[in-house]
């Protein structure tokens, strides 16, 4: 991969990662109520999740799973469901207080691998990051290399930033109403999220 390819491979890795998304709101709804130390859990989740779906997109699982509508489809029905799920939950507990009691690692870090995982956008970034800056006649371990480092740099860097804008909303004295009505609208994005899923 020349400098040039490398930079239009970082060029859309950063957006890809910085576009608000699932795992985004999963990180600052995380951040803003368990803090950005805890929420850290989740930007490891969604590591592995990126380690995990770099190697099957290199070993050509991703495409085969896209090409085999059934699965494709069911695995997005399923990630719809989640985030929909997802979204009702944190849309009722917004009126609750945020509670000072710490939440388990565990749990954090599941519930993030989980939206990273059963997520469409995902699998498309992914797929489009292979069929366009992949170069079939190299070696692709060889390409590995530098793609590898350069997506998990670029996704710990932006969901880290995620975590930190959702501690600061956290910390700042917001109004109880506000506060609702802003926990709810991260709420409605993920139930968003769920719903075009399921038209796509």
């Amino acid at each position: 991969m020349s400098a040039g390819e490398w930079l239009v491979f970082a060029g859309f890795w950063a957006v890809f990662v910085t576009s608000p998304g699932p795992n985004a709101v999963n990180c600052i709804l995380t951040a803003w109520q368990a803090g950005f130390r805890a929420a850290l859990w989740c930007v490891a989740a969604i590591l592995c999740q990126a380690l995990l779906f770099l190697g099957l997109a290199a070993s050509g699982i991703t495409a085969l799973l896209v090409s085999m509508p059934g699965a494709y489809g069911a695995l997005k029905f399923v990630g719809a469901l989640v985030l929909i799920g997802l979204g009702l939950r944190a849309w009722v507990r917004a009126s609750e207080p945020v509670s000072p009691v710490p939440v388990p690692r565990g749990r954090i870090f599941l519930r993030a691998f989980a939206v990273a995982t059963l997520n469409a956008k995902s699998v498309a970034g992914y797929l489009a990051a292979f069929t366009q800056f992949v170069a079939t006649d190299v070696p692709i371990w060889s390409q590995m290399s530098v793609i590898v480092p350069t997506a998990l740099t670029l996704t710990a860097l932006s969901y880290t930033g995620w975590c930190a804008l959702g501690a600061w909303l956290g910390r700042r004295a917001l109004s109880v109403v506000a506060s609702v009505g802003l926990r709810r609208a991260l709420a409605a994005c993920f139930v968003a999220y769920g719903g075009a899923l399921l038209l796509l």
